[in-house]
């Protein structure tokens, strides 16, 4: 298992793009991934995120890599801090914690941070 743990915005920087580029490609391979969004990174689990043609879009990437059996989860107090619910999420991205994200890392193989 492999964890991947984003922090910076969706756009703007590709810090997160990047990340959840070697996620897919991860899970491509068959890994098993999970990728935890922090502080401006929980922007990239919106739904609904349009972005002009020929432009990347994150939100499309993180429901590619949950159809691949990736696990997304947002911090929960980056969210709250945001005036960002569950609600508004992607579906199949969950509203999580510090605990979750400590339990990720202790039984991850790798951890990597974007």
């Amino acid at each position: 298992m492999i964890t991947v743990i984003l922090n910076d915005p969706p756009y703007g920087t590709e810090r997160s793009y990047n990340g959840l580029r070697l996620a897919l490609a991860l899970a491509k391979t068959g890994e098993e991934v999970q990728v935890f969004l922090m502080a401006d990174a929980i922007f990239c689990g919106l739904e609904n995120q349009k972005t002009p043609d020929g432009y990347y879009n994150v939100g499309r990437m993180i429901k590619g890599l949950l159809k691949r059996g990736g696990r997304v989860h947002t911090c929960g107090s980056c969210c709250d801090a945001r005036g960002v619910s569950e609600a508004q999420l992607i579906d199949g991205a969950t509203k999580s914690n510090m605990d979750t994200l400590a339990q990720w890392v202790s039984q991850s193989s790798k951890s990597l941070v974007f």
